[in-house]
């Protein structure tokens, strides 16, 4: 297995037109907290929007998990919105104690529930977290609850695993993201998951959605409509950000590396493509 670098390097500082980031899920032990404030120490935007599970309120009932790296992310994004960058904090099924205030502004952070995006380039996008069209958080809350735990555990053990692999100089590997591959059940659960979110959006009229929710960045035509993930912040740690002339791309920032991992152009053909990647929270599999 070849090794991977995972020394600093020197990263210039990005501005972007908008960043779209998802599933931070603060309070747990998952959480990349570091990584991200790192991530928005090195990007800027006009429009920041936080779309789901950004805290975990889940995980804190049952236990409080908050280290200082978890509030210096709060404060990074307080920091962003205190100097002109418009914040947009989108509920998500961990964080759905503060749909109750949804409509309202703190300080200068919007909470929606759900909210448009008109890009550079005039397209309409639905930007939502995506827990409204699993079948398993909305009727099933007790049993999504459990997975959760489950999942929480797989990265702990993932967590002392890499540990390990740091120290022998080879790149993070997921240990979560190697069973969901491999099954079935979780292939099929992301094939209706992006399909039911895309013909919303469809049926809304607008030309694409961006979600979270499932913890796999993607980008791809869906039928008539162009389907975006965020990813997340505990596994891949990726996010979605659209440049001035309005295109949009997939970032990752991992230690060492930071690379655009997708792109989408402006003439990106309305076909499917690109295999179904079961990339699920163990929730989702239970």
């Amino acid at each position: 297995m070849a090794k991977q670098r995972t020394d600093n390097i020197k990263i210039k500082k990005r501005h972007y037109r908008t960043l779209w980031l998802s599933d931070i899920h603060l309070g747990t032990r998952g959480c990349q907290a570091d990584f991200l404030t790192d991530f928005l120490k090195h990007h800027s935007c006009d429009t920041l929007y936080l779309v789901g599970d950004i805290i975990d309120g889940w995980a804190l009932k049952s236990r409080v998990y908050w280290p200082q790296s978890h509030t210096n992310v709060v404060r990074r994004i307080l920091t962003l919105s205190k100097r002109g960058t418009r914040v947009v904090f989108v509920t998500g099924n961990h964080d759905e104690f503060l749909r109750q205030y949804s409509g309202r502004t703190f300080g200068n952070i919007e909470l929606v529930d759900e909210i448009e995006h008109t890009t550079a380039d005039g397209k309409r996008f639905l930007v939502i977290h995506g827990d409204q069209f699993d079948a398993v958080t909305r009727c099933h809350k007790w049993l999504s609850v459990l997975g959760s735990a489950a999942y929480d555990s797989i990265i702990q053990v993932n967590a002392h695993y890499n540990k390990v692999r740091a120290k022998l100089g080879y790149g993070y590997w997921s240990l979560s993201a190697f069973l969901k591959h491999r099954v079935k059940s979780a292939v099929n659960f992301i094939s209706e998951f992006e399909h039911w979110v895309a013909h919303a959006a469809e049926k809304g009229g607008y030309d694409g959605v961006i979600c979270g929710h499932i913890h796999h960045a993607e980008i791809r035509s869906i039928g008539e409509v162009t389907y975006m993930n965020c990813g997340d912040w505990v596994e891949s740690c990726t996010g979605l950000a659209e440049s001035e002339d309005g295109s949009i791309e997939i970032l990752r920032w991992t230690r060492g590396e930071h690379n655009v991992v997708e792109l989408l152009p402006d003439d990106m053909e309305k076909t499917d493509e690109l295999g179904l990647i079961a990339e699920l929270k163990l929730e989702q599999v239970l």
